[in-house]
This record gives C-alpha cells, structure tokens and sequence, in this order.
C-alpha cells in the first residue's frame, strides 16, 4: 500500500504543477502580441496539458481509487476530499476550455484575469486536501 500511496502523491504533485503552471502560461499568452510567440505558447500549453497534466490526473485519480477501493479507506474526511477531487477536475475541464480558446484565437480575457485563477482556485483546494489526509479532522 505504501508504494501506491507514494505513487499517488507523486502523481498529485505532477497534476498540480500543470494546474499551477498552465494558467501562467495563459497570462503570458494574453500579453503576447507576435505571431512566433503566440505560437510558442499554444505549444506549450497543448504540451503541459496533453502530456503533463493529464496523465497526471488520470494517474492520480486512478491511484487514489485503487487506494480506496483496495485498502478500504472511509470517513467524512475522504467524502470531503473526493468532493474536492470533483472540483478539481471540473478545473482542469475548463483550463482546457480556456485553452481551446486560445488556440482558436479566441481568448476574451486579460492578463488580470489570468493571473487570479493562476493560484486562487487551485492553492486552496490543495491546503484543504493535504489536510483532510494528515489530520483527518472530520
């Protein structure tokens, strides 16, 4: 169980990078103004999600099934924590969503914007997760 446990931490850590990273790519995307960096950055941002911060997800929701499922966790802690999960993936759908945007040269927000859901959605729900695993508080 302690190897799957370290797995799924590994992959959360992966996940989150890209959760934390992609919307600081779209800041400087929206900043850009030459077609070789507007370029560069949907590049980027397609590579990060499809190769990083997918996998990333997938590896971690799976692991983290295979440790409920398999090792029989339970408790208000773990309904709180999957409740969070859901969360998480209805953000990363929608990064994608912003992402598609730009790619289709459809972006409609600024930098500010990005900047805000840079850290504000993502940094919270990761304090609260690691959380809920130590402490089990609830």
């Amino acid at each position: 169980m302690l190897w799957i446990k370290s797995l799924h931490i590994v992959f959360m850590v992966t996940w989150f990078a890209g959760l934390f990273y992609l919307p600081r790519l779209f800041v400087y995307h929206s900043l850009a103004t030459d077609a070789i960096s507007i370029e560069r950055f949907k590049l980027m941002e397609r590579k990060l999600y499809n190769g990083i911060m997918t996998p990333g997800a997938v590896l971690t929701i799976g692991s983290g099934l295979w440790l409920w499922l398999g090792y029989g966790f339970s408790g208000a802690w773990l309904d709180a924590k999957l409740v969070l999960v859901a969360i998480l993936v209805a953000h990363h759908v929608w990064l994608a969503k912003l992402m598609l945007d730009f790619r289709h040269d459809r972006n409609r927000h600024g930098h500010v914007f990005y900047r805000w859901i840079n850290e504000i959605p993502a940094l919270p729900i990761l304090v609260v997760v690691v959380l809920l695993v130590v402490v089990n508080p609830v």
